[in-house]
């Protein structure tokens, strides 16, 4: 039960457990109001109605200090005012006590002169208090018949006039129907004002705590919400530097790769060149003394062109390595730089399909693009000589896609040796940049297509 309230709302919670202890609050403030306002309709109503009998039968008693016995004429009296008038309708029985518990008058003659022990009820009334009580009726003897309905029963003592001391005490019971409607009036009417400044209270207090309850949740919301955020960020940035420290691994082995075919390609070709001219010009034919003149010219032009053709290998592995003025060229003019400079070195055409609205790009985003044409115009070259080349650029206003495609037979991308750096610089490049690489190849042709994100991807 705990478990299941617990798991509510604040507002439920003190909904139900509020409600409970309000409704107990209720019930102990309401029976506690009830009763004090019972004792004082019911003493009101007594010392009234004590007051009016005293009234009425007082001054038809005898002295009591100096007699404890009525004569007759005094019980006569009695009987007549009980028994007519509007005091005789009022009242169900009546009875005169003695201090020793002598009923010297009582409308049920088989009562007067017979001693009983004193109630506290009586003892009270002789102690001087007037007793009231509401609802009950004392049978003295077993031959007694109660009254029906609702009573007040009323204990009043008598006090001597010049002294005030009390000489006897007069016992009756009025009927209280009409003391009954009042009393059931007033509990309606306390409970209600009980029930009511109840209520109230905890309405007022359920308010407070269904605002306070609102606004807990909303920041619980706006908490977990940023708490998410945050988790997430901690994951892409987590990611992030995992794919920065793999880019680097990866950017380093293949800077490794480069230098190694760099080294490969002025070993292989350059260098080769220059040493077999190194050779010639120790050669007899050139030192000799009694060479032809036209031999030795000969052999000199043959080491010139040698020293030529590796100077031309040495501008051309040059030309691959350095970038053209890109700082302050856009995206056309990157893209125009990387053509005119492959169809100058091969020879070819390559049609171009440019988007007319171009974003400004960064210098990393410049130069990743043009290696990504040179690389991908020099593989088809090498690859499908011949084939018609397509380069396509589009751009919008999160991302910019450039491709290159040609109408060769295209390749096995599994087929290519992990040695090979073209494609695999591409991609690695691609990706530190937060970019991607798409490899399209069959027998229709090829598209090695790039795009770069101009915005910050989302939180996932």
């Amino acid at each position: 039960m705990a478990a299941r309230v617990s798991g509510l709302s604040l507002a439920v919670q003190f909904f139900v457990v509020g409600g409970l202890v309000s409704l107990l609050a209720m019930l102990m403030v309401g029976a506690v109001v009830t009763t004090l306002i019972e004792r004082a309709v019911t003493r009101n109503a007594g010392a009234t109605t004590a007051l009016y009998v005293d009234s009425v039968i007082a001054p038809l008693l005898p002295d009591m200090r100096n007699t404890q016995v009525l004569d007759d004429a005094a019980r006569q009296a009695l009987d007549e005012t009980l028994g007519q008038g509007a005091l005789g309708r009022r009242l169900a029985a009546m009875r005169l006590w003695s201090r020793d518990g002598t009923i010297l008058y009582a409308e049920d003659e088989s009562l007067i002169d017979r001693r009983f022990v004193l109630t506290p009820d009586i003892k009270s009334a002789f102690a001087g208090n007037m007793v009231v009580n509401y609802d009950r009726f004392d049978i003295l003897d077993k031959d007694m018949m109660e009254p029906s309905g609702p009573l007040l029963e009323i204990y009043n003592p008598i006090l001597q006039p010049w002294s005030g001391d009390v000489v006897a005490v007069i016992e009756f019971y009025e009927y209280a129907h009409d003391f009954e409607a009042t009393l059931q009036n007033a509990r309606l009417r306390s409970w209600l004002a009980v029930a009511g400044v109840t209520v109230a209270f905890f309405l007022a207090l359920y308010a407070v705590v269904v605002r306070g309850s609102r606004t807990i949740d909303r920041q619980a919301r706006d908490l977990s919400r940023r708490v998410g955020e945050l988790t997430t960020l901690l994951d892409q940035n987590r990611a992030l530097h995992q794919r920065v420290q793999t880019a680097t691994q990866r950017t380093t082995a293949l800077n490794e790769s480069y230098l190694r075919r760099l080294a490969a390609d002025l070993h292989d070709g350059p260098t080769q060149f220059v040493a077999l001219a190194s050779m010639r010009l120790d050669s007899e034919t050139v030192l000799g003394k009694h060479i032809p003149h036209d031999k030795r010219e000969s052999e000199v032009s043959s080491i010139r062109a040698s020293l030529e053709e590796a100077l031309q290998e040495i501008r051309d592995i040059c030309n691959g390595l350095v970038l053209p003025q890109i700082e302050m060229a856009d995206l056309p003019e990157i893209i125009g730089h990387a053509i005119v400079a492959y169809e100058r070195r091969t020879g070819m055409q390559v049609e171009q399909r440019l988007d007319p609205v171009t974003p400004a790009l960064p210098i990393s985003e410049r130069i990743c693009i043009y290696r990504f044409l040179q690389e991908a115009l020099n593989n088809g070259y090498r690859h499908c000589r011949g084939a018609s080349q397509i380069v396509t650029m589009t751009c919008d206003k999160d991302k910019v896609v450039v491709a290159v495609s040609d109408e060769g037979p295209g390749f096995d991308p599994d087929g290519v040796a992990p040695e090979s750096l073209g494609l695999a610089g591409l991609r690695e490049r691609v990706k530190s940049l937060g970019g991607s690489f798409d490899l399209d190849t069959s027998e229709k042709g090829t598209v090695l297509t790039v795009t770069l994100n101009l915005k910050e991807p989302a939180p996932s």
